[in-house]
């Protein structure tokens, strides 16, 4: 039996995706990546935004017409989407055998087999539960970095948000464990931990009673195999001082925090259900960058929250360009059904939250190209990603930036290198996003 598998949304979505490759290939699955073999395909969906949910029943959808014209024998979706739109999915995709929640992941063995057999199944245990994983993990990402996801769910409750509604309260994975799959990771040839969830700041409050991740991180730094080690995710309101600290001393770990603040605006902040003012806000970055000098700060912001005027944005673009934060991602505001900003007064018109975003780009695009001009005559290690074909150079990334969301670093050398080697190089050029350097 050949499985294919389909994972659409997030790197954390990715990890359960990776998870389910594992426990199936201990069963002596095999694996495809052409439609028109696979026995089973099993599709990860996300519905986060709208994009994300229309992408996903696309996806299903023409994964459906395989059963037609394939060899196509079961349908199973798994994900978000899934756990929110259990009922209707099964009324309307009839072609769809198999469904599964966020928190029952741990089952796919047990659906793919009843799928296989005819029986039309749904797996949908406890919201709140975790599950039960190992440490078979398949690694999708090329082999030299993973996502390590080191808690599940939310309970932070913004407006705008339905993660909590189809993930669960957070709830940390226990500290034993992430040791155990990280030490698994490295044993496979991972040089790179990049650390996902929610929200990772408060990883450890629900099991240790206190804020854990500094000390998550002195044990993960304590793998030889591993080299770096990333944070994702971190609420501005929850970065404590054992925290900072901790990047600051622990030379494994990226001087990188992604951010997320979502606007600056005490008003639209407070609309959003946010826990940070404006002040506060510039204390943060202040302060990271203050026992930091180096660090790459990364964020994200809303445009077009209901209720934001003109002068709200313009109080954004001119915070965007007091802040000069080194990586910046702009999404217009998407209504989500369920969330309370979706019943708000005063919804704004798509070509306005379109071009306030493209103001807010176009901003961020002077300030990265200052800051890559910037770093010409730096001396940086770069992990290696490929080989640009043709050409005596190579595609690579230093702690500055995360994979598939920030820049690249391209290195001219005539040596040979292989993918996840690191390497000393030297930037002897830049563009708006990307760095260009010399092997030393």
């Amino acid at each position: 039996m050949k499985i294919m598998f389909i994972s659409l949304g997030c790197d954390k979505n990715l990890v359960d995706t990776e998870e389910m490759l594992g426990i199936l290939g201990a069963e002596g699955y095999t694996f495809t990546n052409d439609e028109n073999e696979a026995d089973v395909i099993v599709i990860n969906s996300c519905c986060f935004i709208n994009d994300a949910k229309e992408e996903s029943i696309n996806t299903i959808l023409e994964m459906a017409e395989y059963k037609k014209t394939g060899n196509l024998k079961a349908l199973i979706v798994t994900g978000c989407l899934a756990q929110r739109y259990k009922d209707e999915i099964i009324k309307e995709i009839p072609e769809v055998d198999a469904i599964i929640g966020t928190s029952s992941y741990d089952k796919i063995a047990d659906v793919v087999k009843e799928a296989i057999e005819g029986k039309i199944s749904e797996e949908f245990l406890d919201l709140n539960r975790l599950p039960n994983i190992g440490t078979n993990r398949m690694v999708t990402t090329g082999g030299y970095y993973a996502h390590l996801k080191i808690a599940e769910g939310c309970d932070k409750h913004c407006t705008y948000c339905i993660i909590p509604k189809i993930r669960g309260k957070y709830r940390s994975v226990p500290m034993e464990q992430l040791v155990k799959q990280a030490e698994y990771l490295a044993s496979v040839g991972v040089k790179e931990l990049i650390l996902v969830a929610q929200e990772t700041t408060i990883y450890g409050v629900d099991l240790y009673g206190k804020k854990s991740l500094h000390v998550l991180l002195q044990e993960l730094c304590k793998i030889s195999g591993i080299k770096m080690i990333r944070i994702m995710y971190c609420y501005p309101e929850e970065i404590y001082d054992e925290l900072i600290e901790t990047i600051a001393m622990e030379k494994k770990i990226c001087n990188y925090l992604d951010m997320p603040i979502q606007h600056c605006s005490d008003h639209i902040l407070r609309r959003m259900g946010r826990r940070t003012t404006k002040a506060e806000l510039i204390d943060i970055v202040n302060k990271l960058r203050k026992r930091i000098p180096d660090i790459i700060l990364r964020t994200t912001l809303i445009a077009g929250f209901p209720g934001e005027t003109e002068e709200h944005h313009q109080e954004m673009m001119e915070f965007v360009d007091e802040m000069e934060f080194d990586r910046l991602g702009v999404f217009t505001y998407s209504p989500e059904e369920g969330t309370p900003a979706a019943v708000m007064e005063n919804q704004i018109d798509e070509e306005i939250k379109e071009d306030w975003r493209d103001e807010i780009m176009e901003l961020q695009q002077e300030i990265a190209f200052d800051k890559s001009e910037s770093m010409i005559g730096r001396e940086l290690v770069a992990m290696i990603e490929g080989k640009i074909a043709g050409e005596p150079a190579y595609v690579g990334r230093t702690y500055m930036d995360a994979p598939g969301i920030d820049g690249s670093i391209f290195v001219n050398t005539g040596e040979e290198l292989m993918s996840g080697d690191l390497v000393k190089v030297k930037v002897t050029g830049a563009n708006e996003y990307d760095l260009i350097g010399e092997i030393l």
